[in-house]
Parts: C-alpha cells; sequence; structure tokens
C-alpha cells in the first residue's frame, strides 16, 4: 500500500477494535451510520463528542453519547408506578360527538342571529385572539353596536349550551 492510499477501518465497539477494510465498505458503512448520527444529534439525542466520532457504529441503544428520554405509554412512572396508558383518559366517542352537534347548533344559530357569521368565523380562525374592535372595523361597524351584539350573541349561546 502506498502512502497516497488510506487506511480505512470500522471501528468496532464489541471487539474493541478497528477492523481494516476498503475504501468502498467504508463509505457504504459509514454513509448509514452518519445518517443515523445525524438525524440523532438533530432531534437531541446524540451527544457525540467530534473527537469520537470516528467510533459511532449507528447503534444508538448501547451508546454513551445517546440521551434515551422517550417516553412509553406501557412504561412505569417513577411518582406512582402507574404507566402513562393508565393515566390518559380515553377519549369518549359518545362526548366528542355530542360536541359536534352541540358546534354546528351553535354556529347554525350565530349564522340566523348575523349575516356576517361566516366572516366573522373566517377571523376567529384566522386569529383567536382578535379583538371586537378589529373586527367590527373589517365589517365597517361601530365597534360599540359590535361589541354589544357580540354580547347578545354570547348570553343566546349559553342559553342554548346550558350555563
Amino acid at each position: 500500500m502506498s502512502n497516497t492510499e488510506k487506511n480505512h477501518f470500522i471501528y468496532s465497539k464489541a471487539l474493541g477494535e478497528k477492523i481494516p477494510v476498503s475504501e468502498q465498505e467504508y463509505k457504504d458503512f459509514y454513509k448509514e451510520v452518519t445518517r443515523i448520527r445525524k438525524r440523532e444529534q438533530y432531534h437531541g439525542r446524540c451527544f457525540c463528542p467530534k473527537q469520537f466520532i470516528w467510533s459511532c457504529d449507528g447503534d444508538c441503544d448501547s451508546c454513551e453519547y445517546h440521551r434515551n428520554d422517550t417516553l412509553s405509554l406501557d412504561a412505569e412512572n417513577t411518582e406512582g408506578g402507574a404507566s402513562l396508558y393508565d393515566m390518559v383518559e380515553a377519549a369518549n366517542m359518545e362526548n366528542i360527538v355530542e360536541d359536534r352537534m352541540l358546534l354546528e347548533q351553535l354556529i347554525q344559530r350565530f349564522r340566523e342571529l348575523d349575516s356576517d357569521a361566516d366572516r366573522i368565523l373566517g377571523m376567529w380562525a384566522d386569529d383567536d385572539k382578535i379583538s371586537d374592535r378589529k373586527i367590527a372595523e373589517a365589517l365597517g361597524r361601530p365597534q360599540r353596536t359590535f361589541s354589544d351584539q357580540m354580547q347578545r350573541y354570547r348570553d343566546e349561546f349559553r342559553k342554548i349550551r346550558g350555563y
């Protein structure tokens, strides 16, 4: 082997030694290892120091520089023994359907009360923190009149919801 050729090796953590390989084997192996390492670094799970990157073999589960902080639904909680799955309440399909029907009823009533209901709903959808003043300006209505109308609508909606 001449001085211009590079010695390529793959480090085996299991054997604790460098294994000489051809340039193509080296490229093929480290292409995948680099992809895995970069993905883990991007997600903040790989903290391999630059001087030890040569020892990376892509086996993140056994790496001392890999942070394993992913949660599992069936892993026991350290505070009470219950799993995360046990602590999460499953969505009740009946409640979802009831909420959807109520929402449709409220939107329909809003459309009956105000001819610009769809425009108002669109503005709320674009910016949920939009003020009554900005909506009134967009609709070309006096701010005070619009605020009073909205208060009456909210009172009507509370009646429908049963509050």
